[in-house]
């Protein structure tokens, strides 16, 4: 039985006292930031992407309150030389068309009233003043294509004024083109054009629409002829569509807000390969290429849940490419497979990619719901299975040259994430072939393994650190380490109360999560997030609760928003997309408890905080359907839950204790 724990008093470290420039628009899924002179200056960064294109806007309130923004342009599939891991082609663009609006041939002076992220777009709203000559309403909105290769600003003027101005509009045609020994299949050029140009006359009341698309061709290519409108329909409808499934509902809106949010940011970074459909982690560096722990570890395994093919034919995809380097020798399965497929990095050794993998293949083929890609699936999760047990040193535990931070910490020569991840793939492997009617006697060796590998896990990385009886990250490791958290996302609860203290001590926590290590500066989210999901999945929601609902706030509506991150300083908090995913399976593994267990089964253990009375996942597309959790609080530690189909089939109606665990089966 997991033990809850009551909550303690909040240390002063909880929250990092960072500006909150945004607030929720209670008029749709979206954050607004109303802009005033206290925030001119003010800066961010966002990352965006579609099929063919990845964008980084820089944008701001310069000082004199107008906006100011630089875009950075990522192409994925126009590959530079050399053909490595960084080798997409990108170019900035500094260009502001509204800088050359003119009423009158008099240049417009602006305002910034509020930006607001919605849709999958940033948006911005001013007023051009033009000098007595007329006022101006200018929305701009930006936003990739969903498919197509480029990026969009689209643009709508409005004469607010009390007179008919005559707007002038520039016409832009601006082209760079790069020397051809630059990359594959060079020149690339980068285009930058606009539309619905020249003079217009508006009377009061009356708006026109324009654009400017920037895109990018390689030797032999001539643009693509864009519809901005068409392109923005396209992406609004995109992001609605992912909004509307696995749908959270808590009394938290903005719990419900980032989730919607972190759904889009993890599936509009997919990209159309000539290797297939590739999952990226982005931030100007990662396209075109899978991980072993972003892809197959992060991603994949929620992917299922979402109901959105393309993401997970994405990561049937990663996983062909991985079992390509399966071999009889021995040698380590690459931690990325890059430049589309066509090559590979192992920079940083074995990092327990195997353990990864077979992770992250087991539950992806258990929530897929699927026969046919289990199968499909399974000689390469008992590949890594086997690399891993073949790598068991005399401790019992598995070696691997480093970890996910490639050397950036001390990981020792056994690592408690590595082993951590084999476990929970052996019993996710066991489910697999149990559900499957396959090997029986393999099944419970799998279990059995795995309960050896939980009892030497105890015996080698369990005991004090600064005076907490949790784990050492690594044998000899003295200094506490985020990712003690990891034991607690795998269902091993045994040292619970140690390890939350420690996780949430002024050593390890603060206004921006988790340190990697007490101590020190450098924080990475996905530890976090790990940890958040795993509190949960411990039964101790009164004590993640208020840790989740400040970091949620910070990354939503602060001063760098509306996504996870990558790190700091490394990267300066790059949007990089599979932390997203990290952030939903906080809900769905950590909140509702969902564990896979077949191909249309699963446990569910939520684990509701005291002070909410309802909570709801709806929509949920996982295990071959497509279904809803409700769970309702009927007395202090008694809760019903209710599971119902979409087309009205109700699977279960009980009320049990909290804490118990509830066997499903669709």
């Amino acid at each position: 039985m997991k033990k809850i724990l009551l909550p303690l008093l909040f240390c002063a470290t909880l929250s990092a006292g960072a500006r909150q420039y945004w607030a929720l628009d209670p008029d749709g899924n979206a954050i607004e930031w109303k802009v005033d002179s206290s925030s001119y200056g003010h800066t961010d960064h966002i990352e965006m992407a579609g099929k063919q294109i990845a964008t980084v806007l820089r944008y701001g309130i310069n000082n004199d309150g107008s906006f100011g923004i630089d875009k950075s342009l990522v192409f994925p599939m126009l590959r530079t030389i050399p053909n490595d891991t960084h080798a997409s082609f990108q170019r900035r663009v500094t260009h502001d068309i509204v800088k050359d609006l003119a009423i009158g041939r008099n240049p417009m002076k602006e305002k910034v009233k509020s930006i607001r992220i919605a849709d999958g777009c940033l948006e911005v709203e001013s007023h051009l003043n033009g000098n007595r000559m007329g006022e101006l309403q200018l929305i701009r909105r930006y936003f990739p294509s969903t498919d197509n290769r480029g990026f969009i600003e689209l643009y709508t003027a409005k004469n607010i004024g009390n007179n008919a101005v005559e707007l002038e509009i520039p016409s832009i045609d601006m082209r760079l083109t790069t020397n051809a020994a630059e990359g594959i299949d060079a020149p690339f050029t980068v285009h930058v054009t606009s539309a619905g140009k020249g003079g217009v006359a508006l009377a009061p009341g009356e708006s026109v629409d324009f654009s400017v698309i920037n895109t990018a061709t390689k030797k032999g290519e001539t643009p693509f002829g864009f519809n901005a409108s068409e392109e923005y329909d396209k992406r609004k409808d995109f992001a609605t569509r992912l909004a509307g499934s696995l749908k959270l509902k808590t009394p938290n809106d903005t719990l419900n807000r980032l989730m919607d949010f972190a759904k889009l940011r993890v599936c509009e970074s997919i990209y159309a390969t000539k290797g297939g459909p590739l999952q990226g982690p982005g931030g100007e560096s990662y396209y075109a290429a899978i991980w072993a722990n972003d892809q197959a570890e992060y991603a994949n395994p929620f992917f299922p849940f979402t109901g959105y093919d393309y993401a997970n034919e994405s990561a049937e995809n990663s996983f062909n490419h991985f079992a390509r380097f399966m071999n009889d020798e021995g040698k380590p399965i690459p931690s990325s497979i890059i430049a589309e497929g066509d090559s590979y990095w192992t920079g940083a050794g074995d990092r327990g990619d195997a353990a990864m993998i077979a992770y992250g293949a087991s539950r992806y083929a258990l929530a897929n719901g699927n026969r046919k890609t289990a199968l499909h699936l399974l000689p390469l999760i008992e590949w890594c299975l086997q690399f891993s047990r073949n790598k068991i040193n005399a401790d019992g535990v598995v070696n691997s040259d480093s970890d996910e931070l490639e050397g950036r910490f001390p990981s020792g020569e056994a690592n408690l994430c590595t082993n951590s991840l084999y476990y929970d793939a052996l019993l996710s492997t066991a489910y697999l072939l149990e559900d499957l009617g396959l090997d029986k006697s393999k099944a419970r060796n799998y279990k059995k393994q795995a309960a050896e590998l939980r009892k030497n896990m105890e015996a080698y990385f369990a005991g004090p650190v600064e005076g907490f009886d949790t784990y050492a990250y690594y044998k000899g490791n003295d200094i506490l380490r985020a990712w003690i958290c990891i034991p607690l996302t795998m269902g091993i609860f045994d040292r619970t109360d140690a390890t939350v203290d420690a996780l949430f001590s002024p050593r390890l926590w603060t206004g921006n999560g988790l340190l990697t290590q007490a101590g020190e500066k450098t924080f990475w989210d996905r530890s976090t997030l790990y940890a958040l999901r795993g509190v949960f999945q411990a039964g101790c929601a009164d004590r993640a609760l208020p840790y989740l609902e400040s970091y949620t706030s910070t990354r939503l509506l602060g001063d760098h928003v509306p996504y996870p991150v990558e790190a700091w300083p490394e990267g300066s908090q790059r949007h990089l997309s599979t932390e997203s995913a990290l952030y939903a399976r906080i809900f769905t593994e950590g909140l509702f408890g969902i564990r896979p267990t077949g191909l249309r089964s699963f446990e569910l253990t939520p684990s509701i905080p005291s002070s909410w009375n309802d909570m709801s996942l709806s929509s949920i597309k996982a295990f071959g359907s497509d279904f809803s959790i409700i769970v309702h609080r009927v007395s202090a530690n008694r809760i019903n839950i209710k599971i119902t189909t979409s087309d009205g089939r109700k699977l279960l109606d009980r009320t049990i204790s909290e804490g118990k665990t509830l066997k499903v089966r669709i």
